[in-house]
């Protein structure tokens, strides 16, 4: 009885590291996959080793590095024809820069320590990201706002975007996961400035193509990422370090307001 004692108390104190890789096992269920032994846990890397083989798979650089080729794909085109229709201004500087940023961080980006296995998640990143791809089925619509006000939202957007995926760099991903924690630059003022860049460019949409489909289509898209964003955090908090960032960085979106 002693001996099974001290062997729970091995495991609970592993727990945390058991918890980080997204991996809930409860003691009994270590003790008849027989990785104790009479004197308590042999490593924590036979614990960890337990885990589901998805884990491991979705972890690997080479599955991450494929995954992310096939993902930007839509985006390499989307740059492609920017630069075939050239047509140099300020905003289109920062869409192209905007567009060679994600590109080339997501096919060198860090491989992830840890990566959400749950397939609602995928399917949410997927949905997020892939939505303004709809928007060749929006109305023509018409603009509710002067020109001048449209566009300047629409840079801001695109500024916004820009700052921070240089501020991120190559810890770029789209579905929930774990890899380097960063607190530079955008960072430092909200969690999700990639989203706030997103937002604004939805909403200098409907301004300048104002529809009740169009609405719809703006509201879904902003919608997605809303959740997005606390699926994500609901995540990583489980990581200590991401914990405390969160305490320090209180806003998600807007400084000083949401």
């Amino acid at each position: 009885m002693a001996t099974r004692v001290r062997e729970l108390r091995d495991i609970d104190r592993l727990r945390p590291g058991i918890k980080l890789l997204g991996v809930r096992l409860k003691p009994i269920d270590i003790l008849r996959r027989g990785e104790v032994d009479t004197v308590g846990m042999r490593s924590p890397t036979t614990e960890i080793r337990s885990a589901p083989r998805i884990f491991w798979l979705l972890s690997s650089p080479w599955t991450d590095r494929t995954i992310a080729l096939i993902a930007v794909v839509p985006f390499a085109n989307g740059f492609r024809h920017q630069i075939q229709t050239w047509d140099f201004s300020l905003a289109w500087l920062a869409l192209t820069l905007n567009s060679a940023l994600l590109v080339l961080t997501m096919v060198t980006r860090t491989a992830p320590t840890r990566v959400t296995p749950n397939p609602l998640y995928w399917l949410l990143a997927f949905v997020a990201t892939y939505w303004f791809l709809l928007g060749r089925f929006a109305d023509p619509g018409h603009p509710i706002a002067p020109q001048w006000v449209i566009d300047l939202v629409g840079l801001l957007s695109i500024l916004i975007l820009v700052w921070a995926r240089l501020s991120l760099g190559r810890n770029i991903g789209l579905v929930p996961a774990q890899r380097q924690i960063v607190t530079r630059g955008a960072y430092r003022y909200m969690r999700h400035p990639i989203y706030t860049g997103v937002f604004l460019g939805y909403l200098s949409v409907a301004v300048q193509s104002y529809s009740l489909r169009n609405l719809v289509f703006v509201g879904l898209g902003i919608f997605w990422f809303l959740i997005k964003s606390f699926v994500e955090e609901g995540f990583l908090r489980e990581d200590p370090q991401y914990a405390a960032y969160i305490e320090h960085v209180r806003w998600r979106w807007v400084p000083g307001i949401l």
